[in-house]
């Protein structure tokens, strides 16, 4: 999307009714928590509202000055660029951004800023925009969000009247990983503000004045006329401790006043002690006078301490559970991140988001009051948040990346949990490198089982070669002319040829058995005595040989019957062909 210009004039009602529906990028920073000039909770009210703090007439003078300087410096720095420089504001989306100069190919924008010791002290030579504070690292990275540019020459100069004095400048260059937090900032304050409700403004805290204590006196007169007034400093001691000391403050107010009226009981104290000096100074037996003066020393300082202590304690809780509640805010947050992965990878028990931390108690370390404190962990809060969807966001992407990769290759991740964290182009080139080598791995799997399969079909094949080759030497050694009288009848055995072969018989010498003894062979007792070749049952009972048992699955032949096989083989294998 590109950046749409607005003709505006700074202060009019048209460009006050445009700020109100942009996020700008001056506020940014303020967004952020990283503004010295506005806290989160006020920008917060400040836009809710529609209302800003009045200017008064000296931070006026300052605003009017940085316009004058940025405009006494943007011909310098056109000769920095190179090009001429437009002030402009434009906007992209709901966030926009007034720029001090942006070049007409909107490339290369401007930011001027008016010198001052800290950046003195930064803007060394070849320091590069990383090294600005952050506040101004994200209002530029803001206008390049809107813009669309690359780089922004950040200027900051003093001047007196037209002449002038100093300037220093470097460039601040477009920060990805800046701008999606930005992004991630705006859509949480977006959320926090559609949920804002303003507290109620609450005066500025002063303490009430505490009704002093009566002034504590001791005259003695002569050796035995003391007079004092300890009985009515005595009544206005109880009536304060009863009724107007604050034992259980709750409100700023509350604690300031708790603050002032132990001082009260300090000088109380103090007094009592000045009273029995005076008293000394002028008698020395006043032992009824000292003991009245010791025990309203201790009921004052007893209850003072007792208050002090109190007081810490409040502080404390009011401390702690500014920290409760804002931790107790991200955990929830968090939860809510998680929740939303869940339907993407749903294993149950399994959660991918990492810790997310934020220091609330160092946010709120050194800060007296508790408005203070609140909205510094309110802007902790915030970003710890924006990590949090940050993480969210990576998590989301990268899970997606994890579930449309091929489900074969699923067992390739059973780490998910681990390089779920990974960058996304990191986790891309891991998740190319494991299916590569597993894709490699089972290219070269199958061709090693084709390998396997081809050699034993060879094999097979040799086999046959073999066993034709000793069935064709055997059909011609029965059908040569025979060199002297042959021999006497002697019994065959009828075997099968190997199926791919065919079914072809042959004559061989089998155990002589004239008659029936009885005597059984198991079928594959007859197949291992005509190996390698083989018969079955059913070649049996083509023979007209049938079994003369069964037993748990084994067939029995008579051993007689070897006879009846020898001699089936040999008449068949006078008639085929081999």
């Amino acid at each position: 999307m590109s950046m749409t210009h607005h003709e505006l004039v700074q202060g009019s009602p048209e460009w006050l009714a445009y700020r109100a529906q942009h996020f700008n990028a001056s506020d940014a920073p303020a967004m952020m928590g990283c503004s010295p000039y506005k806290t989160r909770d006020a920008l917060l009210l400040e836009i809710h509202t529609g209302l800003s703090a009045e200017v008064g007439a000296e931070t006026q003078r300052i605003f009017d000055d940085g316009h004058r300087f940025e405009a006494l410096a943007r011909p310098l720095a056109e000769e920095i660029v190179g090009q001429e420089l437009y002030p402009v504001v434009g906007s992209n989306g709901k966030l926009s951004a007034s720029f001090d100069g942006l070049t007409m190919l909107e490339d290369i924008g401007y930011e001027h800023k008016s010198l001052n010791a800290e950046l003195r002290a930064l803007m060394v030579e070849g320091c590069t925009g990383a090294d600005l504070p952050m506040t101004y690292q994200v209002q530029m990275e803001q206008q390049c969000m809107v813009s669309g540019c690359g780089r922004v020459l950040f200027v900051a100069s003093k001047w007196n009247g037209e002449t002038l004095v100093e300037m220093r400048h470097c460039w601040y260059y477009a920060n990805p990983q800046l701008a999606a937090r930005i992004t991630l900032g705006w859509e949480q304050f977006d959320a926090d503000l559609c949920a804002y409700v303003p507290p109620e403004r609450a005066p500025m805290v002063v303490a009430n004045a505490v009704t002093a204590l009566p002034a504590v006196h001791v005259q003695v007169e002569g050796q035995i006329v003391v007079r004092d007034n300890f009985q009515a400093f005595e009544t206005a001691v109880r009536d304060f401790l009863e009724f107007r000391l604050i034992r259980e403050p709750k409100t700023d107010q509350e604690f300031a006043d708790l603050d002032l009226q132990i001082k009260a009981m300090k000088g109380a104290e103090a007094a009592l002690e000045s009273a029995e000096t005076q008293m000394l100074s002028q008698i020395q037996a006043v032992g009824e006078a000292k003991r009245q003066k010791d025990m309203l020393h201790k009921l004052v300082r007893d209850n003072r301490l007792m208050a002090e202590k109190l007081l810490e304690k409040e502080k404390e809780r009011r401390r702690a559970e500014i920290v409760r509640e804002a931790t107790q805010a991200l955990a929830a947050h968090v939860e809510a991140c998680d929740a939303r992965l869940r339907p993407i990878f749903s294993r149950v028990g399994v959660s991918y988001m990492p810790q997310i931390r934020a220091d609330f108690a160092a946010a709120i370390k050194g800060l007296r009051s508790f408005d203070s404190m609140q909205a510094a962990v309110n802007s902790a809060l915030a970003n710890a948040k924006i990590d949090a969807s940050a993480a969210a966001d990576k998590l989301d992407a990268n899970l997606r990346t994890l579930r449309g990769v091929d489900a074969k290759y699923s067992h390739l991740f059973p780490d998910t949990a681990a390089i779920v964290h990974k960058a996304a182009d990191d986790l891309a080139a891991l998740i190319t490198a494991r299916t590569t080598a597993f894709d490699t791995a089972e290219a070269q799997r199958i061709e090693q089982e084709r390998e396997r399969i081809r050699k034993e079909e060879l094999d097979r094949i040799e086999a046959d070669r073999k066993a034709n080759e000793a069935i064709a030497n055997a059909r011609a050694t029965a059908t040569a002319p025979a060199a002297e009288p042959a021999p006497a009848p002697q019994p065959a055995m009828a075997l099968a040829a190997a199926p791919a072969v065919g079914r072809t018989f042959v004559r061989v010498a089998a155990p002589a058995q004239a008659e029936d003894d009885g005597a059984t062979l198991k079928l594959g007792e007859i197949n291992a005595l005509i190996a390698p070749f083989s018969i079955s049952a059913e070649g049996m009972r083509q023979l007209g040989i049938e079994p003369a048992d069964r037993a748990r699955g084994a067939v029995f032949y008579r051993r007689s019957d070897l006879r009846k096989l020898g001699d089936a083989g040999a008449l068949l294998f006078s008639e085929l062909e081999v």
